[in-house]
């Protein structure tokens, strides 16, 4: 009991403390500056049922399959932001990513917050993991999503110099599974607070994400009942009048695997 208290105080404990993180301050004030220069992207304005589903962290063994499953089972697309060390423990996992029309994106190549790490070693990761992933597929426009999703003017503007889009989230699309609240906790968040060109945040890898595979199983159905389609970032992108020229060519190319 005593460690489940202890537990429960330390989880809360980190989440009051990336809410009043400073670098997560600093985006919440300056997020309106960076999306209307596009440099940005928490969510796309559309009057189409589009949403983009991302996972951070993978890939991971056990639950990456596990959710590639249940996306196929629905016809589903998603972004997975991937960690670079993992993808080298598990290439067929990234393989099977692009062979089944999801997207690949940046995640930094040991999952290193830019607050604890010199920028010379933010660039080495970013330019580490963006070998990784043109190994499996190249696209006019790279997607990166920081660890925590923390900024600062120096990473969107590095991320920027190196041919990126900065990938957030919709502010109301973070059902914080990787806490582990509870199934339905993430699927009610997840359904309650849908619109249209949502971007949702869920993590395939970083603990135990059985939570996350489980909601997703009732999140897909219930959101394409109500005629929800699940795209990928970019696709999301090419929907709106604000991004549509972001790709001169064919915006996705995948490799003989």
């Amino acid at each position: 009991m005593i460690k489940i208290i202890r537990n429960f105080f330390l989880t809360f404990a980190c989440i009051l403390l990336f809410s009043f993180h400073p670098l997560h301050a600093w985006a919440k004030t300056n997020r309106f500056y960076y999306e209307k220069k596009g440099e940005v992207i928490w969510e796309v304005s559309t009057k189409e049922k589009l949403v983009a589903i991302t996972f951070d962290d993978g890939p991971h063994p056990v639950y990456t399959p596990q959710i590639l499953d249940v996306l196929k089972q629905y016809h589903a697309r998603a972004t997975f932001f991937l960690v670079g060390t993992r993808m080298t423990w598990y290439p067929n996992i990234v393989k099977r990513e692009v062979r089944e029309g999801h997207e690949l994106g940046n995640h930094t190549f040991t999952h290193s917050f830019y607050n604890k790490v010199s920028h010379k070693k933010f660039l080495d990761e970013l330019h580490k993991t963006d070998k990784l992933i043109s190994r499996y597929q190249k696209k006019k426009v790279k997607l990166f999503r920081s660890p925590g999703g923390t900024l600062t003017k120096e990473i969107i503007n590095s991320s920027k110099d190196e041919g990126y889009k900065v990938i957030q989230w919709s502010w109301h699309q973070d059902p914080k599974d990787w806490s582990n609240p509870g199934v339905k906790s993430i699927v009610n968040h997840v359904i309650n607070n849908v619109h249209n060109g949502d971007i949702i945040l869920m993590h395939d890898s970083g603990g135990r994400r059985q939570q996350t595979v489980e909601a997703l199983k009732e999140i897909l159905p219930e959101l394409k009942k109500r005629g929800y389609r699940f795209i990928t970032v970019s696709e999301l992108l090419e929907v709106s009048p604000k991004y549509k020229n972001l790709f001169e060519n064919e915006w996705y190319h995948r490799i003989n695997l």
